[in-house]
């Protein structure tokens, strides 16, 4: 897609050495963070990784208001949950369609795409984008949600179900699919760790580290989930996953809509000018694709001293070269 360059090495059809060559979308988005006052800098969350936006962005305010001592109201939170939540769907259903049709299926792109515009639909209406959203905000929200987004997300999730039963009978009990996937690509555990692999990619070899239950934020806590887990750490297990990760993902929003708070959306005590007091702090979040960590060190300007953006992605693929050889 424009995105990535691998340099390999063959012997016919087998792969001796695979060198992945990242940095052709490098956008100097922790450069951008030190040179602008930290309200700035939101936009640029909801594209680090535009598929899981709302995540990456909860990482950013989260850190904020860990540095400042902020208390985010209970409904801010749970709505940050089910937005987040709602995001994690979608971009799963960009995946779902995209790998299929990488692989020479072309139905199922326009299925997950059709059940993907509902969730684009629910989440425009309260942040009046499709895509890159910057809808938190340091101690909250940008505003609150109405009777129709909570009444569209139960409809949705209540659609979304039967979905998923239509996709495992077209796509994920298909043997053609599964001849393509069982067995291929096997990643072993101690290399998840090696190079520090999170999300769907070390999941699918049997280690249950989500960032929700190990390092619990937000109101997390307040749920009830499974982390899914597949031993056998080959392409199937990781696509299986991140298809239960769909369903894990309804049954949080369903519990966040029946448990939702009235009050505030966001904090009375944000002050005007953000100057964290001198120090580090971290925020790490579960995103899509894995463990998303920003950390920011303050000098108690306006400006920040130093943001470090720690993406999934970029350790998920480093493992690529060794795990591709043969």
């Amino acid at each position: 897609h424009g995105v990535l360059r691998i340099k390999l090495t063959m012997d016919g059809e087998y792969i001796t050495r695979a060198e992945p060559v990242p940095g052709y979308i490098h956008r100097m988005h922790e450069k951008m963070g030190e040179n602008r006052p930290w309200a700035q800098f939101l936009p640029n969350t909801g594209r680090i990784d535009y598929l899981s936006a709302m995540t990456y962005t909860h990482a950013f305010v989260g850190a904020v208001e860990r540095g400042l001592g902020l208390e985010v109201p209970p409904r801010a939170e749970y709505l940050r949950v089910i937005t987040s939540e709602l995001n994690r769907i979608s971009s799963h259903l960009v995946w779902f369609g995209a790998f299929l049709l990488d692989l020479g299926g072309f139905t199922p792109l326009l299925y997950a795409f059709d059940d993907r515009e509902k969730i684009l639909d629910l989440l425009e209406g309260i942040t009046g984008s499709r895509l890159t959203y910057c809808y938190y905000r340091f101690g909250g929200l940008y505003n609150d949600v109405d009777d129709a987004f909570l009444q569209g997300t139960r409809e949705f999730a209540a659609y979304m179900r039967p979905r998923l039963k239509l996709y495992r009978d077209l796509v994920t009990d298909n043997i053609i699919l599964r001849k393509r996937l069982e067995g291929i690509g096997r990643l072993s555990p101690e290399i998840c760790r090696k190079y520090g692999a999170t999300g769907p990619v070390i999941r699918g070899s049997g280690i249950a580290y989500d960032v929700r239950r190990m390092e619990p934020y937000s109101v997390y806590s307040e749920f009830d989930f499974d982390i899914p887990v597949f031993p056998e750490g080959d392409c199937m297990a990781r696509y299986r996953v991140r298809m239960e990760e769909i369903v894990q993902s309804l049954r949080i929003i369903e519990q966040a809509l029946d448990k939702l708070p009235e009050g505030l959306f966001r904090a009375k005590t944000v002050p005007r000018v953000v100057k964290l007091p001198p120090g580090d702090t971290c925020y790490a979040v579960e995103a899509a694709r894995g463990r998303f960590l920003v950390r920011v060190v303050s000098d108690q300007k306006e400006i920040p001293y130093r943001v470090r953006l720690r993406t999934p992605s970029f350790s998920n693929l480093s493992l690529f070269e060794e795990a591709s050889q043969g």
